[in-house]
């Protein structure tokens, strides 16, 4: 069920409030201990919200389909993410705050360190910020290709976003990342009809790229995916009647946060600095509040499967001064599962927590994946969480006589 389209018949303003806590990547898979890392770590406050709410288990792209993470965001908030398709470089453009033009197109750029020609790292030794920006510099400074205007900007660590702006470009191209080491870069190559100049134009980038970078090792070559042009749908306002806000740390996921009409909140890198804005907010009167929280994945990617247990038990440490907020409706999960033993986004369903004066209690005494099995929620598609919230926070009015 698609919470954006059913919602604007029913949805109702109203003052009461809604916190949702996106754990990116949250889903885990048992290690040899034979439990996940949520289930491993000490989580005396979400137990306890488990066994005052319900839970259950969400697919957020449908069974059996690994999720990436800006899609699977936007179905979380209430999109058809296979009508709203979004690319990763509209994504990362509108992360830093642009908003690409009609003759514009954005990938995503990953500087990476290329060795008689295979991909030795995909993410250059995760190169900071800081070298990054410099690195688009020189891409900016060198490369010149006649008849389209390009430009590099800085996203985070060893990503950025390129910007080809000019007539007759596309985003029917391929990616060029491999997804794997030990591999060349993949070729250009055009996904559809009418992307003969887009073509040219990439591969002549890429060429200059490579030539303007060979010295700075490591980040001595470039990996492109997620061509796209701005997206066009429903703002949260139309669809929910809300006023939604977004603390993130990561600029890709205040990307999807500002595609959908959310506030973006200026907020620190720590999940603590995180809580201090929601806090200071509280009163401004916002009514939806996305809340992500980024290394949950980042350490699943990595294989780390104590530093997913550690973060995790960070949040949970931090649960009491959200509640402390009281707000009318609080849900906890993930966009997808990233597993250490897996490093990698995988199609495992993701647990979820729904708190709430109204909600019905099921029997979970714990959150975890094996507890939510059996979660009054059941098991459902990512974009019917929306309506859970907007009902259980009195915004939703009856449908039919």
């Amino acid at each position: 069920m698609i919470s954006a389209d059913i919602a604007p018949k029913l949805a109702t303003e109203t003052g009461s409030r809604i916190v949702l806590m996106i754990m990116d990547g949250l889903g885990g898979f048992p290690n040899e201990t034979g439990k996940t890392e949520l289930e491993t770590a000490r989580t005396p406050n979400l137990d306890a919200l488990a066994g005052e709410g319900a839970t259950g288990l969400i697919d957020t792209l449908g069974r059996g389909i690994p999720p990436g993470s800006g899609l699977a965001h936007l179905a979380l908030f209430g999109y058809d993410a296979f009508v709203h398709d979004i690319g990763r470089g509209a994504i990362a453009a509108n992360g830093i705050g642009l908003t690409l033009k009609p003759d514009q197109v954005a990938a995503r750029l990953n500087f990476c360190t290329e060795q008689n020609g295979l991909i030795t790292d995909r993410r250059a030794g995760r190169i900071p910020t800081e070298k990054c920006a410099e690195l688009c510099g020189v891409l900016n400074a060198k490369v010149n290709v006649p008849g389209v205007r390009i430009e590099a900007h800085p996203v985070m660590d060893y990503r950025a976003v390129v910007v080809f702006e000019g007539q007759g470009l596309s985003i029917e191209i391929a990616d060029t990342d491999p997804g794997a080491t030990g591999v060349p870069a993949k070729p250009v190559k055009a996904t559809g009809a009418g992307a003969e100049k887009m073509v040219g134009v990439v591969e002549a980038f890429i060429a200059q790229a490579k030539e303007a970078l060979a010295a700075l090792h490591p980040a001595n070559m470039i990996l492109l995916r997620g061509f796209a042009v701005q997206p066009d749908f429903p703002s949260m306002q139309a669809c929910y009647k809300l006023k939604p806000a977004c603390i993130a740390t990561y600029p890709d996921y205040r990307g999807v946060a500002k595609m959908v009409g959310m506030d973006i909140l200026k907020t620190g890198m720590e999940i603590a600095e995180e809580v201090d804005t929601l806090e200071q907010d509280w009163k401004s009167g916002h009514t939806f509040y996305f809340f992500h929280v980024k290394k949950t994945d980042s350490y699943g990617e990595d294989g780390n499967f104590d530093g997913r247990v550690h973060k995790i038990e960070e949040v949970d440490a931090l649960i009491p001064r959200i509640m402390a907020l009281n707000p009318d409706v609080f849900a906890v999960t993930g966009d997808h599962s990233t597993p250490a033993v897996f490093k990698a986004h995988t199609w495992h369903p993701v647990p979820v927590l729904l708190w709430g004066k109204t909600v019905r209690r099921d029997s979970a005494a714990s959150f975890g994946e094996r507890a939510a099995i059996c979660g009054g929620l059941g098991r459902f598609d990512g974009p019917a969480l929306m309506l859970e919230l907007l009902a259980h926070a009195g915004k939703l009015k009856k449908m039919g006589a």
